[in-house]
């Protein structure tokens, strides 16, 4: 579309940033022998230093992996400003089809918000139970896995409580999440390009399986700086933004001293589908 938005172009300095500290972050990269795919980088709303490594392109989509998650994420936050749904309604009542035979009162105690914040009280990623113990029916595999703690008292990085997630908005709105999120918010941001891998139940993986342009992710990245507003347009509700970005649960490992948590991104507690 020749009207689509680009994001402006603009130099580091420009934008308060010093393009000695990009070359010195690009030189660190190939003295590690990393691989990098591509690179923007976005200051004050402005691309201040792209790139791309061949063979991958600005119009080539790529896996993004966890990633997918914040874009579920945002798909979930859309489903709450819609009043589908709530974060504190019981995960178990979506599908009581699915449920085991015996429902554990941690089962029973698990609602929404847990799954966004990876706090559903299992103590190990179900995602193994989830895609081998129940054939096909990934929900079913995931609910056969008793949460070994209270909700919310636990972190612990689950795939299976993305893919729930994902679940849940495809139940309720009868669309998978990349149908759900066109509308919504791929056409208003201009993500032209994109495709979500289905589990067999035909419900998209949530967790992964996205595959997107670099810009694409940008254009998500600014749509929560700005909290939720594109273009004039309140796209995402601006306490969602807060709420998901904030620190939802403790991520810290027990024993974890406070010079190692300072130090480690992995440390500064988990929101809704967003690392801190």
């Amino acid at each position: 579309m020749s009207d689509r938005f680009t994001f402006p172009r603009s130099t580091p300095a420009a934008q308060g940033l010093p393009s000695r500290a990009i070359e010195d972050f690009l030189d660190g990269i190939a003295a590690a022998h990393l691989e990098l795919h591509s690179l923007m980088l976005l200051r004050h709303g402005h691309v201040v230093a792209e790139g791309w490594w061949a063979p991958y392109a600005p119009d080539r989509i790529h896996l993004l992996y966890s990633l997918s998650k914040s874009f579920t994420s945002t798909a979930v936050g859309l489903a709450v400003s819609e009043g589908r749904l709530s974060v504190d309604d019981r995960v178990i009542d979506f599908f009581p089809e699915a449920l085991p035979d015996t429902v554990s009162d941690n089962l029973a105690a698990m609602r929404v918000r847990h799954l966004l914040c990876m706090g559903t009280g299992h103590v190990e990623d179900t995602v193994g139970h989830m895609t081998t113990d129940a054939g096909d029916d990934w929900i079913r595999g995931v609910f056969g896995v008793p949460p070994e703690q209270a909700p919310g008292t636990v972190f612990t990085y689950n795939q299976g409580a993305t893919f729930l997630l994902s679940a849940i908005v495809q139940k309720l709105t009868g669309q998978t999440l990349l149908d759900y999120l066109r509308p919504r918010l791929f056409a208003p941001l201009g993500i032209d390009h994109g495709y979500w891998q289905q589990n067999p139940q035909g419900i998209n993986l949530g967790f992964s399986g996205f595959h997107t342009t670099t810009d694409a992710i940008a254009r998500l990245g600014q749509l929560y700086l700005q909290h939720g507003m594109w273009d004039g347009q309140q796209l995402l509700p601006s306490a969602w933004v807060d709420a998901a970005s904030a620190k939802q649960i403790d991520s810290a490992t027990p024993g974890t001293t406070p010079g190692e948590a300072q130090n480690s991104d992995w440390t500064q507690g988990y929101g809704y589908q967003f690392w801190r």
